[in-house]
Parts: C-alpha cells; sequence; structure tokens
C-alpha cells in the first residue's frame, strides 16, 4: 500500500476515534485527535485544513489546562504558518511552545521548539541564529535519547553550514543526518538527507553526483506520500540540471516543482521555483520568458516579506537571501531594450525594509501608497530638486547608471571595470586599493562578508590628535588626485550629464562605501538609499520635523566599561566639539559622566539636531555612550564580587535602540568613528546611520572611517559656521571639506573625505 494511501487510512481512523471521543465527552482525546488530524492533513499539503483543526486542538488544550497538548498545538501552528509563508507567525507561536514546554519542564518539546524556531530563522537567512537554535535541539535530543530528533537536527544544522558555504561541515552533519535515518527507518529524514547531501556535492562542482542524490530523495519522497518533499526534489533536479548546462531539462523540472509548491501552499518554494524558471530561460538567452518568470517571483516574495509587519531584521534578511531575484529581473529587462523599465524595477527593489519602516514614521497608509509607484516617484524627485539624480546598479563588473536630469529624461550608461581576471570583483578592489591608499583604515566586504578594519588602525577609536612633529603631507594625497580612481570610475563616465552643482546618488553594492561627497572639487553630493526614502522624508508633513531644539553629546565618560584600557581615555577635541556647538546654539551638552545612555534616549525624540562626537563601534558605529545611573544594579548575582563592568545595554547606543524612538530631526550629526558604515547588503549599508534616518531623521551626517580629533574638530567648526550663516547641510559639508583641502595640515584625502551625507539637503533656523 503506497504512503499516501496509508496517510488518507490514518485520517479515516483518526475521524472515528474524534467521533468516539464527542460520544463519550472525552475532551482530551478529542484534543488530540485534532491534533494529529492536523498533521496528517498538513503532511498531504492541505494546510487551512491542517490549521482548522491545529485551531481546535488549541483550543481544548487550553480548555482542559493541557500546557503539553498546547506547547505542541503552537508548534503545530508554527511550522503551518511557516509553510504558507507567514514567518512572523510562525515565530511567534514556536516562541509560545517552547516558553510553555520550558515551564513546564518538558525537555522534548523544548528541544523540538528550538529546531522549529532554527527553521524559520534559516528560511529567513538568518543562519547564525539559526545554527544556535539548532545546536541548542540538538543537545537536548542527545540529552533525551531521541535519535530521530537527533538525525533531523543534524540534518538541519548541515543546512546552515551550507547556506554559510561551510561545505565539509555541511557534509558531515548531512551525513550523521542520513546514518540515524537509516537506524531509526525514518524514510522521510532520509530522503531530505539525500536532498541535501545533492545540494552540497553541487556546491563542490560534483554535478554527477548531485543529481544522483536528488533522485534518490525523489523515489523516497514519491514512496512515503511526501508531496512538499517531492516538490523540493525536483526543484534541486532542476538546478542540477542547470548547473550541467541541460536548461531544457531544467525548466521541465522547475515547473513540476512549481505545480507542487502552488499546489501544497508552499509560498517560499514557489518564489522560489519562479526565480529558478527565470534563470533557466535566461541561460537559454528567452529573455522574455525570464522577465515574466522574474517578475512572478518578485511578486511572490514580495507578499512573504510584507507578512513580516514591522521586523526590520528579518526583512532585511529575507530580501537579501533572494536578491538575486531581483537583480534578475532589471538585468532581463535591460536586455529587452526596457531601460526605463528596468529603472523601476531597480528603484522598487532598493531598501525594501527602511522604506516599509518610513511608511509607519510618516503614516502613510495603504491607500495613499499608489503614490509611491517608482514612476511617480522618480519624476517627484525631479522636479522637486531640480538637480540630477544618478541611479546606480551593479553586475559583476560593471557600473550601470541611470542619469536622471531636472527635466525628467533620463541616459543610460554603462562602465565596465577592469580586474585581473572575470571572476575578480573588481569593483570591490578598486574601492578597497584606493581607501588603502589614502590611510582610510578600512577594508571593504561585500554581501555575506563583513567589514574588516585594517590592522594598523586600533579598535573601536576615534583616533587621537595628530603627533604634534608629524609634518604635513606633501604629496598627490592632497588633493582630489588621490581619489582619481574612484572618480574616473563612478563620475567619469556620466561627467558631461553632469552639469548642476549638486548631485543626489542612489549607489549599490560596495558602491554605497564610497566617500561621493570628495569625489568631486565643484558638484556638491548627497546619497539616498532609494528615491522613494527620499520622497517620504520630504513628502512628510511641515511641522513633523523639530523645528528648534539639539541634544549636543560629546566625549562620554567610558571609564567604566574597560578599567585602565587605554583606548577609552578622554577624548578633549569631542569634548570642545559639542561645546563649540553648545555656545552657537546656547544649549549645555552633554559630557563625561553626564552623556549616559538613558539621558540622550530621553532627550533625542525633541530636537531638530542630535549632534554626537564619541566613539563608534567597528562594524555598525553603534555608539559608545556613559553608562547609565544604576548600572551596578543590573548585574547578575555570581558577577557582583568580581570587577563590575557594565553590560552593554546600559552604554551601547544600537541600531535597535534608535529604530525604536521617532524622531524628529532634521539633522543627525554622528561624528564618531566609523558611523557611515555598516553590512552591506540588498537593502544597503545596515548600520547606526541607516537606523537614524529609519528612526524620523531628515538628514544624516556620518563618516565611513576614523580620522584624528583634531581634524574633526576643524572640520566641525567650519561645517556649523556655515550651517549658521545659513547655508544648506551639503553647502556648509562642502566647504568644510574644502576648507581642509586647501589647508596645509589637513590636506590628505583621509582627513577631509570621509563624510557623507544621507537624506534630504536640510537648512536649520539658529
Amino acid at each position: 500500500m503506497k504512503m499516501a494511501e496509508r496517510k488518507l487510512n490514518l485520517i479515516e481512523d483518526l475521524t472515528k476515534r474524534l467521533s468516539i471521543a464527542k460520544e463519550v465527552g472525552d475532551r482530551a482525546e478529542q484534543g488530540a485527535a485534532y491534533g494529529n488530524l492536523g498533521n496528517a492533513f498538513r503532511w498531504l499539503g492541505k494546510f487551512q485544513e491542517a490549521m482548522e483543526y491545529h485551531s481546535k486542538c488549541l483550543a481544548i488544550a487550553k480548555e482542559e489546562g493541557d500546557r503539553a497538548l498546547e506547547a505542541k498545538a503552537y508548534g503545530n501552528h508554527g511550522n503551518t504558518y511557516e509553510t504558507l509563508g507567514k514567518f512572523q507567525e510562525a515565530i511567534e507561536y514556536h516562541s509560545k511552545a517552547l516558553s510553555i514546554a520550558k515551564e513546564a519542564g518538558d525537555r522534548a518539546g523544548e528541544g523540538v521548539a528550538y529546531g522549529n524556531l532554527g527553521n524559520a530563522f534559516r528560511r529567513l537567512g538568518k543562519f547564525q541564529e539559526a545554527m544556535e537554535y539548532h545546536n541548542r535541539c540538538l543537545s537536548i535530543a542527545k540529552e533525551v535519547g531521541d535519535r530521530a530528533g537527533e538525525g533531523g537536527a543534524y540534518g538541519d544544522l548541515g543546512d546552515a553550514f551550507w547556506s554559510l558555504r561551510r561545505f565539509e561541515e555541511a557534509m558531515e552533519h548531512h551525513n550523521k543526518c542520513l546514518a540515524i535515518a537509516k537506524e531509526v527507518g525514518d524514510r522521510a529524514l532520509e530522503a531530505k538527507a539525500y536532498g541535501n547531501q545533492g545540494n552540497t556535492y553541487e556546491s563542490l562542482g560534483k554535478f554527477q553526483e548531485a543529481i544522483e542524490y536528488y533522485n534518490k530523495a525523489l523515489s523516497i519522497a514519491k514512496e512515503v506520500g511526501d508531496r512538499a518533499g517531492e516538490g523540493v526534489a525536483y526543484g534541486n533536479l532542476g538546478n542540477g540540471f542547470r548547473r550541467l548546462a541541460k536548461s531544457q531539462e531544467a525548466i521541465e523540472y522547475y515547473n513540476k516543482c512549481l505545480s507542487i509548491a502552488k499546489e501544497v501552499g508552499d509560498r517560499t518554494g514557489e518564489g522560489r521555483a519562479y526565480y529558478n524558471l527565470g534563470s533557466a530561460w535566461y541561460s537559454l538567452r528567452k529573455f522574455q520568458e525570464a522577465k515574466e518568470c522574474y517578475q512572478s517571483s518578485v511578486k511572490v516574495l514580495d507578499i512573504i516579506r510584507a507578512s513580516l509587519k514591522s521586523e526590520d531584521a528579518l526583512k532585511i534578511s529575507f530580501r537579501d537571501l533572494y536578491r538575486d531575484a531581483y537583480d534578475g529581473l532589471w538585468k532581463t529587462l535591460l536586455l529587452l531594450g526596457l531601460a526605463e523599465d528596468a529603472l523601476f524595477a531597480s528603484e522598487r527593489g532598493r531598501a525594501q525594509a527602511l522604506v516599509d519602516g518610513l511608511k509607519i514614521q510618516y503614516g502613510v497608509t495603504a491607500l495613499s501608497s499608489t503614490s509611491l509607484e517608482p514612476k511617480k516617484t522618480i519624476s517627484y524627485v525631479s522636479n522637486k530638486f531640480s538637480t540630477t539624480t544618478v541611479f546606480l546598479e551593479l553586475e559583476r563588473n560593471r557600473i550601470t547608471f541611470w542619469v536622471i536630469s531636472k527635466e525628467n529624461t533620463f541616459v543610460l550608461r554603462q562602465k565596465e571595470i577592469e580586474g585581473r581576471s572575470k571572476h575578480e570583483d573588481s569593483i570591490t578592489l578598486l574601492l578597497e586599493t584606493t581607501l588603502k591608499k589614502i590611510e582610510a583604515g578600512f577594508s571593504v566586504r561585500c554581501g555575506s562578508c563583513s567589514l574588516e578594519p585594517n590592522n594598523d588602525f586600533p579598535l573601536f577609536v576615534r583616533s587621537s590628535s595628530v603627533p604634534r612633529d608629524e609634518e604635513p603631507v606633501q604629496t598627490s594625497q592632497c588633493t582630489v588626485a588621490s581619489l582619481q580612481p574612484l572618480h574616473d570610475a563612478i563620475i567619469g563616465p556620466i561627467a558631461d550629464l553632469c552639469q548642476d552643482d549638486e548631485m543626489i546618488i542612489v549607489p549599490k553594492g560596495p558602491l554605497c562605501l564610497v566617500p561621493f561627497p570628495a569625489l568631486s572639487e565643484s558638484i556638491r553630493i548627497r546619497t539616498v538609499p532609494s528615491l522613494t526614502c527620499l520622497k517620504l522624508i520630504t513628502d512628510s508633513t511641515d511641522d513633523y520635523h523639530r523645528k528648534s531644539g539639539a541634544l549636543l553629546v560629546g566625549d562620554p565618560c567610558l571609564e567604566k566599561v574597560k578599567p585602565g584600557r587605554p583606548t577609552y581615555s578622554q577624548l578633549s577635541c569631542a569634548k570642545m566639539e559639542v561645546e563649540m556647538i553648545g555656545k552657537l546654539l546656547n544649549i549645555p551638552p552633554l559630557t563625561g559622566r553626564e552623556a549616559t545612555k538613558e539621558r540622550v534616549l530621553e532627550r533625542i525624540t525633541s530636537v531638530a539636531l542630535v549632534h554626537i562626537a564619541a566613539r563608534g563601534r567597528k562594524e555598525s558605529g553603534e555608539i559608545f555612550l556613559a553608562p547609565n545611573a544604576g548600572w551596578e544594579n543590573n548585574q547578575d548575582q555570581g558577577t557582583r564580587s568580581k570587577i563590575r563592568i557594565p553590560k552593554e545595554e546600559d552604554y551601547l547606543l544600537t541600531v535597535s535602540d534608535v529604530l525604536q524612538v521617532r524622531l524628529r530631526a532634521r539633522l543627525v550629526v554622528l561624528s564618531c568613528s566609523h558611523s557611515g558604515r555598516g553590512e552591506v547588503n540588498s537593502e544597503g549599508v545596515v548600520g547606526i546611520a541607516r537606523a537614524f534616518l529609519a528612526a524620523g531623521a531628515r538628514s544624516v551626517l556620518a563618516s565611513l572611517w576614523t580620522i584624528s580629533d583634531e581634524a574633526t574638530m576643524e572640520f566641525m567648526t567650519i561645517f556649523y559656521q556655515h550651517l549658521k550663516d545659513g547655508e544648506r547641510a551639503s553647502v556648509a559639508l562642502h566647504q568644510a571639506m574644502k576648507t581642509l583641502r586647501e589647508s596645509e595640515k589637513f590636506c590628505a584625502a583621509k582627513y577631509w573625505a570621509p563624510f557623507v551625507l544621507i537624506g534630504d539637503d536640510v537648512k536649520l533656523e539658529f
């Protein structure tokens, strides 16, 4: 008898048991029967029916006070929501299941909940978090002797390792999973292990071995009646054949995968299948068919992303996980000669999580969102700002430029950046080489790689003053010539189109870390994550952003954070910097021990100007403030007898902290090391500067790398003098850079080039 028939018979048996339980009034048995029926329908891919039965099971569990059954029902709900692409609901239900299991001391249930949470986070692209949950699941499965659970945890960990491109570790875990699956006779787990081994072989370039394992997985999935697993196997086979340049066979398998994904309601599987079909058609140069598939993929993925609601971090990781679908669409449109549609597609895919957050900040309803369509947005920006806008896209080592004039016409250009080989990331290498040449002090890595500092520069440090005996740099560094390679690659190809004295640039990928304002002596340049973001900011009501008040924070005292560490000595120039601005505005600054995280967050929402001169974390620019008063009371009991050090939550102003407040500032100046940096992904640069923009700031001035206190003090003095004279922020920035560039002491590009202006070009009313 086939497994599908056995499952139908199981449903029939469970229905009879449910009927009997109702007759005798056994509520506990009814609840269990509802839960089992829900699982049976989920195995058959009938998720709506499954959801109904799990809801009935949950209701009875609550009524009877059966906490174990309640936890199980929450977990089953979570699994069903996850398949339907509703990940936020899935995580909420799995978290409830975990909480109840812990409360009830149910270690096995706790392990299952950890595994389910790991699966949800992995499917959202949060691989490190997923690995932590799967390791907990594995540990508990071993503790309670659950061999099947242990095998499943090995398989899930292998998936996480594979996603992180750690293929040897992935294969090791998949082998353990397969061995246990065979030992306990779990055919579904065995099929999953074969499929995962196939993925790893494919990633290692062993395509024939991959196809053999995919076929084993397909055979077992059919045998046990696992329609979802069957669909996954078809998709994997499509990948294998496409890697063998057999695109036509791949398309056949992808269509089978797509059909099953739709049948069982697997939304992420559907989006992925459309993308794979698009890629196969693309390789056959059937660009019209590819375009239609990419459009369908993006449509499904946008629905899933929208279901994440206000979960910014999850939206970012999900969008980055499926970035190839969005990139495939604009590239295909460009090849079809639809340059304008390609521009619209690129804009629609930019900074999506940030756009969603800004809609909430500025109260944009779904009805009014129609004005945010890319065509209308681009026209709006061109008319409102009467300046040139340059939209950048990347495809391997080629930069694509859409130069949009103030007359709302555009010119398309492309520039190939030469590298030593076609596989080399020459754009990143160009940026990295140029920054190293001017001693900017950090390297650039995009996508899944991290941003790492040059070892010659100290961690977490806003540099101390320039040594008195240091000779002024008298080389080509003293002019924009030191940045000429970047200028030639980014400004050079479109120089004849940039006749205005200002420019808005929408960068992409590693280009987000280019010091754009420093690339031209005559053009004032600012950047925006997307034109939709800019429209949302500038469309806000007149009274949304404050017109007066300032929060000035300088040189927070960190002596308690790392006692005795010389890297946390006081920043005398930072204190002088905010005192200078304070005299200008007649507002006392927060400095030293007064500059606590608590006081900063209390005042930050009620001012027009925020200026913070402090140290920043190298990875994200997150800001070190003085520890909150009473931090010693937050110490763990076990650590009170040891050296007491504040927890990060007591002194570190994080991205999450900023996102949780509603700013009304016209301008945020982050005079902090690394404040313009962060993880570079499909969202842009995800760091503290973006967080301030997302929280409601109209404009943010940040620094891409650390410069000396003395140079920063000089820069900020000039910057604020021009702001006081009524100049816009871009003009003040341009003049401050010009003054340092022409000075004797700070003419080197490393001193005047790191500052970038993000968002609107604001004026302050002094």
